[in-house]
């Protein structure tokens, strides 16, 4: 027993939670030390958003390692112009830039700039991308498409007021055979919570993922500046919270380490569902976080 009762008092607890949120939540928490593991449809399969612009960066990163790539090339790159909300960076801009290779992974990966990810994805394509993970044994996470396609969903061809309609078509069908076809889990790129609770753990722990291109990898999604999801229940001046975020019409996910100064640390990979037809949600991300919160604390009481 724990402060929250049983493990199956807990799990039934947060999942009554999740439901009156209107929240389908696929998450799973990870004991990086001792390998303990709680989670809700950790194995459900879901596309996975900006979610693939870790995969993105580790597999950048392992061909600049191997001499394939030069870090410090310029790349001459075009202007997104997007001017709908929620683009970040070179997606914005106006103008033609200039721009490094890693300076493109720090864009991509840390502010999540759509925009500099395809050029990473020029350089590294999507089956190159799921290659280089299936040689480090990460058999769970596909990459099918570039990041463009998540740019040409419902929401952007309707006006905003709009954006109920774009979100009511996104929940209203299944995932195979799904009307818009980023959210088919037959055609986007995918994985699932225990796939990124992997991933991450093969770069917090030794694993066939070479130790430089592991580090290179944690040290972006130290810096990651989206954090309004799972980083207000697990940053603090105790712990470091390393993390990425993926964001599509109904879909909220985040993935991430928490690394305690007592020396433990937590795995934690949140993909969710949204019933709910609107684009705000704050309650939503906050019942994500809470619910992953909780979890994690579990685990440590155990």
């Amino acid at each position: 027993m724990t402060a929250y009762g049983t493990t199956e008092q807990l799990l039934r607890e947060l999942r009554r939670r999740l439901d009156d949120g209107g929240l389908r939540a696929c998450l799973l928490v990870r004991d990086l030390r001792t390998g303990r593991e709680l989670g809700i449809e950790p194995d459900a399969e879901l596309p996975v958003a900006s979610l693939v612009k870790v995969p993105l960066a580790l597999a950048t990163l392992e061909r600049v390692r191997r001499g394939e790539l030069d870090g410090a090339a310029l790349l001459d790159v075009a202007p997104g112009r997007i001017t709908t909300p929620g683009p970040t960076g070179l997606s914005r801009f106006r103008h033609p830039a200039r721009i490094a290779v890693e300076d493109l992974l720090y864009l991509s990966t840390c502010i999540s700039d759509s925009t500099a990810g395809d050029v990473l994805f020029g350089l590294t394509p999507p089956d190159r991308v799921t290659g280089l993970l299936r040689e480090f044994g990460l058999l769970d996470l596909t990459v099918r498409h570039t990041l463009g396609e998540l740019a040409d969903t419902p929401q952007e061809r309707l006006d905003r007021g709009q954006a109920p309609l774009a979100h009511a078509l996104a929940i209203g069908a299944g995932d195979h055979g799904h009307r818009v076809p980023q959210l088919d889990v037959t055609r986007a790129n995918t994985g699932s919570a225990r796939a990124y609770a992997d991933l991450l753990q093969a770069l917090w722990t030794p694993s066939a993922i070479p130790a430089e291109t592991a580090r290179g990898v944690r040290e972006l999604m130290a810096h990651n500046m989206i954090r309004h999801r799972l980083g207000p229940d697990f940053s603090s001046d105790a712990t470091t919270w390393s993390s990425k975020t993926g964001t599509l019409l109904n879909l909220r996910h985040e993935i991430g380490v928490v690394e305690h100064a007592d020396g433990q640390s937590f795995a934690i990979a949140v993909l969710t569902e949204s019933l709910v037809p609107a684009s705000v949600q704050p309650g939503a991300d906050a019942l994500m976080s809470q619910t992953a919160r909780a979890l994690r604390d579990h685990l440590r009481q155990l």
